[in-house]
């Protein structure tokens, strides 16, 4: 009798547990998705993989923009750099975000400059456009964390693309600030799509080496 009651509780508290678990997993809307590569095709047609960096629209050679570092000995942008990592995992097509802005490639002058854009509510003039962005089911993001905020030029494309039903998963470059707010910014931006709030996020000194963390990140989302 002993023995059956101990083994009725076992089965309760294990129960239990699995519930449990399971209302955290699904709690803040469903968007902290752990299955979301479920449903790409194999040949990853469906992704986009849009980002924003400094370092292409500063007009000058690599080696002279702050916003560069160095991947097997050549300099590219950083959020290049993890562009190019999550589409060795995904495919898809990578989209450089380009703006009329020429950027300036001192670290502080740039920081500076994103301050007055922030100041001034800026919308940079977007020079390169998504051909057909309804063939897109999930968009990556990427961006650099300007001042616990997003650069203006990102605010220009999401005022340029209304990307409602589509999944959009962030991932951004940081220098001690991760995120900051930048998520709950972007589901402002478009409330009728599904962002993933298990964004991926690293420090600027760490780019270079960060290509099994983000196997890792992918990994955990389903991909």
């Amino acid at each position: 009798m002993i023995n059956f009651s101990r083994r009725l509780f076992a089965v309760i508290l294990s129960a239990f547990m699995i519930y449990c678990l399971t209302a955290c997993q699904n709690s803040g809307g469903g968007t902290n998705a752990s299955d979301v590569g479920a449903s790409v095709q194999s040949g990853g047609g469906n992704i986009l993989i849009a980002y924003f960096t400094a370092a292409e629209n500063s007009g000058v050679d690599a080696v002279a923009s702050a916003s560069y570092t160095t991947i097997e000995g050549q300099a590219v942008g950083r959020l290049r750099a993890v562009a190019d990592m999550i589409h060795d995992n995904v495919g898809g097509d990578l989209f450089s975000i380009r703006t009329s802005v020429v950027y300036p490639t001192d670290g502080r002058e740039l920081i500076d400059y994103a301050a007055t854009e922030q100041d001034e509510n800026a919308r940079p003039k977007l020079i390169s456009h998504i051909e057909n962005p309804d063939s897109y089911d999930i968009i990556f993001i990427g961006y650099p964390n300007w001042w616990a905020d997003l650069p203006m030029a990102v605010y220009s494309f999401f005022d340029e693309y209304d990307f409602s039903s589509k999944t959009i998963i962030p991932f951004n470059v940081h220098n001690g600030s991760r995120f900051s707010r930048t998520i709950e910014t972007i589901q402002e931006l478009e409330p009728n799509a599904t962002v993933i709030e298990d964004g991926f996020t690293v420090s600027e000194r760490s780019v270079a080496g960060a290509a099994g963390d983000v196997a890792e990140w992918l990994g955990g989302l389903g991909f």
